[in-house]
C-alpha cells in the first residue's frame, strides 16, 4: 500500500510540474476550446514556436496533452477536461487569497 501510495504522489508531482510554467498554463488555457495547431497557438498566445514546442512537449510528457499530426501540422489538444476545471478552482483559491489580503471576505463557491 505504501509503495501504490509513494507512486500516487510521485505522479501528482509530475503533473505539477507540468503547470509549473505561466507559459504552459498560457498554452492549456489556449486549448482550452478544443484542439488547436501550433501555428495557431504561437498566434494566440505571442510564444514563439519553438518555446510553445518545448512547452508542449513538456505538457505532453506530464500526460496534459496530446497531438496528432496531419501532414506537415501538429495539433494538440488537452487530455481531459478536468484539467481545466483544475486549473479553475486553483484559480478561484487565489483569488480567494488575495481577497483575503486586501481584507474582503471570500466569495461564496458555486459548488454545493
Amino acid at each position: 500500500m505504501s509503495q501504490i501510495r509513494d507512486e500516487l504522489y510521485q505522479l501528482h508531482a509530475s503533473v505539477c510540474k507540468g503547470f509549473a510554467d505561466p507559459k504552459r498554463l498560457i498554452l492549456i488555457n489556449a486549448l482550452r476550446d478544443g484542439e488547436r495547431s501550433v501555428s495557431d497557438l504561437c498566434k494566440t498566445t505571442g510564444i514563439s514556436q519553438s518555446n510553445a514546442s518545448q512547452h508542449l512537449s513538456i505538457l505532453k510528457s506530464k500526460g496534459l496533452v496530446t497531438n496528432r499530426r496531419d501532414g506537415q501540422r501538429v495539433f494538440y489538444s488537452v487530455t481531459s477536461p478536468k484539467i481545466n476545471e483544475a486549473l479553475d478552482l486553483l484559480r478561484e483559491v487565489m483569488a480567494d487569497q488575495i481577497q483575503l489580503s486586501v481584507g474582503a471576505t471570500p466569495r461564496a463557491s458555486s459548488a454545493t
